[in-house]
């Protein structure tokens, strides 16, 4: 039960995310708040893994939350519920392309796509800002805790990130994946993650 249940939360989840890997947060999230697979900690922990690792982001973190719920056959089975309805459309769309390619309602559909995915992605990407530099429990009905409000490290890392790959000509440069790195050392050293 618990592989099919995998499989229909990805497969809609690849239906429905249109604009890419981070379009998929949302579904994520929705996900682990219903059915108790993994936590908001744990969702931010695998986009960590799954932006450092090779391939789409989506597939990834399918193939993430597969292996964390039902080892190898639960990482398959979630992998190829997310990749299905992509697999489908292209199948659809590469048999009727030709006959609509210049139909002004098709041109229109993905039009209205466009802010659809922008915001889907826009969304994503102010949650994990929000779950990972600022801790919502300081803010409460007595008021707001301005000291334990922002996890100051990570404020302070992606500060020095955003130097060093913007405006530090040395190291402006470099491959991507030496920030991703010096990253998760830090992240370890000084236990980012409250381990």
């Amino acid at each position: 039960m618990i592989y099919l249940q995998l499989f229909w939360e990805f497969f809609k989840t690849g239906l429905f995310s249109v604009g890419g890997g981070m379009a998929t947060l949302p579904f994520l999230t929705h996900i682990g708040e219903s059915t108790g697979w993994y936590t908001q900690p744990q969702l931010m922990n695998m986009l960590a893994v799954s932006e450092s690792t090779p391939g789409p982001i989506g597939i990834n973190m399918a193939t993430y939350v597969g292996f964390t719920v039902a080892g190898v056959p639960g990482a398959v089975i979630a992998t190829v519920g997310e990749v299905t309805p992509c697999i489908i459309v292209i199948l659809i769309i590469a048999a009727i392309l030709q006959q609509f390619r210049h139909n002004k309602y098709v041109e229109f559909a993905f039009y209205g796509l466009r802010p659809a995915s922008t915001g889907l992605i826009g969304a994503a990407c102010a949650g994990v800002i929000v779950k990972t530099l600022v801790n919502t429990a300081a803010v409460s009905a007595a008021g707001v805790d301005w000291t334990g409000l922002f996890n100051w490290r990570g404020l302070i890392l992606a500060g020095v990130l955003l130097v060093f790959t913007n405006w530090v000509k040395p190291t402006k440069r470099w491959h991507p994946i030496v920030f991703i790195g010096v990253s998760a050392v830090i992240g370890i050293v000084f236990r980012f993650g409250g381990a």
